[in-house]
């Protein structure tokens, strides 16, 4: 347990480190001597910093001195659109003076009071808990300030009591390292049993639809609310297995409307408008509890299900080979783009036979599983560390030395 008298003290956030903005970026520094990589609010994430997309700008000597990060530092984002992403925070490791970094982000150099590892901690509680939100300048991006930042309150305990908070964090921390390790690997595996259909000789969607492609319903703005028939939009599924049972918006419609428009378990949906990245994604229908309409920007397909297994096809339709099919024909517009009836009846389909496809699914199916079961833990272990943290830093649960 912690000795008697290691209360918090509570101190300015600049008592405890120093707290600095970072070099704002001009014409001039774009092309002036002494180019230096420097990372910006794209590079940081909470507890993690990205160093594959980093640009460059001049710095001289003394700006190379002020603005070089060293190990240990703690660059938080001062600028975000999204207000609850205010003071994201994560620690730099690289190489002393190796990066520099521009003024959308706040610089903490903690002092010899502070453990940077338990400092981070306390910004990613702050984060959440919405006290940075709370003193950002809120216009059209939230900014956090440096001065602001440094008024903080900060809890100030001794360097041991830092020590054992920071270890039972890290604890329950490798344990999710595990688990993401796991996950990792299990879509590795994934990815390689969806390449093995490369092995199948190709046919067309056609060959396998009964009806469709038909566009789906149109309705105005003013139709969509809390009482009608649930209607499944493009934002109601990512591409692949999806649950179109709850949380869909309803319209009012038409018995005539109903039947045109309704869904079936086994149909195929496919987006035929969106961003061009998205055109193309597709799920299957599953689960109905209720009569459940589709909207006008995707395509249904009724597939024959003595030909194909809908899920199989679900599976293939997510594969980077149907991807590229759909990008090659996406027809552009202003920032958005769309695909037809005759690019999905053209996209290419393994001529996997039903045993087949059934044998693939199972074996698919058992990954899926096992994705999920480790999914839902690391769920579980997100919680439980913040959970702890907020525990640990309020003083509500004290540890003693880890074993």
């Amino acid at each position: 347990m912690w000795a008697d008298g290691d209360d918090i003290r509570w101190v300015p956030v600049g008592d405890v480190g120093e707290v600095r903005m970072g070099k704002q970026l001009s014409p001039a520094s774009r092309a002036a001597a002494g180019q230096m990589p420097y990372l910006r609010v794209a590079n940081v994430h909470e507890g993690r910093i990205s160093y594959e997309d980093v640009n460059h700008m001049g710095f001289s000597v003394g700006e190379k001195k002020a603005y070089g990060l060293q190990p240990g530092d703690i660059l938080l984002n001062e600028g975000q659109e999204s207000l609850t992403m205010v003071g994201r925070s994560a620690i730099y490791g690289s190489e002393p003076g190796a990066y520099c970094f521009q003024n959308t982000l706040i610089r903490f150099r903690s002092n010899a009071l502070v453990l940077p590892e338990y400092a981070q901690a306390v910004f990613v509680s702050w984060r959440r808990s919405g006290v940075f939100a709370s003193i950002a300048e809120k216009t059209s991006i939230s900014h956090l300030g440096g001065s602001r930042f440094a008024r903080l309150q900060f809890p100030l305990l001794p360097l041991d009591c830092q020590r054992r908070i920071v270890e039972a964090l890290d604890a329950v921390g490798h344990v999710k390292s595990a688990v993401d390790a796991s996950v990792a690997k299990l879509r590795r595996l994934r990815g390689g049993l969806l390449a093995e259909l490369a092995i199948y000789g190709r046919r067309r969607l056609a060959d396998f639809v009964v009806h469709g492609p038909q566009n789906g319903l149109y309705k105005p703005a003013e139709s969509y609310g809390y009482s009608g028939l649930p209607i499944v939009r493009i934002n109601s599924f990512s591409g692949g297995p999806s649950d179109l049972t709850r949380g869909l918006l309803r319209v009012t419609a038409s018995s005539v409307e109903e039947r045109r428009y309704g869904l079936f378990i086994g149909d195929l949906i496919i987006n035929r408008v969106n961003t061009p990245g998205l055109v193309g994604k597709a799920t299957v229908v599953s689960d109905l509890r209720e009569p459940t309409l589709f909207e006008s920007n995707m395509m249904r397909c009724k597939v024959d299900a003595e030909k194909i297994v809908p899920k199989f096809l679900e599976a293939w339709m997510s594969t980077s080979v149907v991807k590229s099919h759909f990008a090659g024909r996406t027809k552009s517009a202003v920032s958005q783009a769309s695909i037809n009836g005759a690019d999905v009846l053209s996209c290419p389909i393994p001529s996997a036979d039903m045993e087949e496809q059934r044998n693939f699914l199972s074996r698919l199916n058992a990954i899926d599983a096992r994705i999920d079961a480790e999914t839902a833990e690391l769920a579980k272990l997100r919680t439980l560390k913040q959970g702890l943290a907020d525990d640990l830093l309020s003083g509500s649960v004290r540890v003693g030395p880890l074993a």
